[in-house]
């Protein structure tokens, strides 16, 4: 994993896109304080910028980096979900413009699955993590149901958890204003 790690570090420090596997589903990754990174995920994606990708961080200490007027209720939220939480957030800042939605949102999740956690630690910066699919076409459960053109257009693949057969979920969503006031979009 070590090998992984510093190789994907080294391609997202370059403005490079990664394959790599999250605390969901694998996912196409980039810097996400990179508009030009993120730009080139939207492409390769053959997604509209308009439809928003989320990040993922490796610690809750650091959304107020990212996120103005930090709800307290984010941080219980967090720590009490028994699955992965992916939280849309209002005053989005210090990210890739068109990273954030057109109201100023994104979406961020803590991740706590190993290579995606300690990648998002060693990097230093939010990832970004979006289905590793194009635009429409159902998103892979694991590795081996990504479509094999998706790799022609990445700067780097991970080794680490491709033999897993395991079918992965999304996460579960939810938007949460500064006020603390909670939607669910998707469970």
């Amino acid at each position: 994993m070590v090998d992984d790690l510093n190789k994907a570090c080294e391609v997202l420090r370059k403005g490079g896109v990664i394959l790599y596997p999250t605390d969901t589903i694998w996912g196409l990754g980039c810097d996400a304080t990179s508009e030009e990174a993120v730009k080139r995920v939207y492409e390769i994606k053959r997604r509209s910028d308009s439809k928003s990708m989320l990040t993922l961080l490796d610690s809750p200490n650091r959304l107020d980096r990212y996120v103005d007027d930090l709800p307290e209720i984010a941080f219980n939220l967090i720590e009490c979900a028994d699955k992965p939480l992916t939280i849309i957030y209002s005053g989005a800042k210090n990210l890739a413009p068109n990273l954030i939605a057109a109201d100023g949102s994104v979406g961020i999740r803590i991740t706590h699955e190993a290579f995606s956690q300690q990648l998002c630690r060693q990097f230093g910066k939010p990832v970004v993590s979006t289905s590793a699919n194009f635009s429409g076409e159902p998103a892979p459960s694991n590795f081996s149901e990504i479509n094999d053109e998706i790799f022609r257009f990445v700067d780097y693949v991970v080794n680490y958890r491709r033999d897993e057969k395991e079918k992965s979920k999304p996460s579960s969503i939810i938007s949460l204003d500064k006020n603390g006031l909670i939607k669910i979009i998707r469970e």
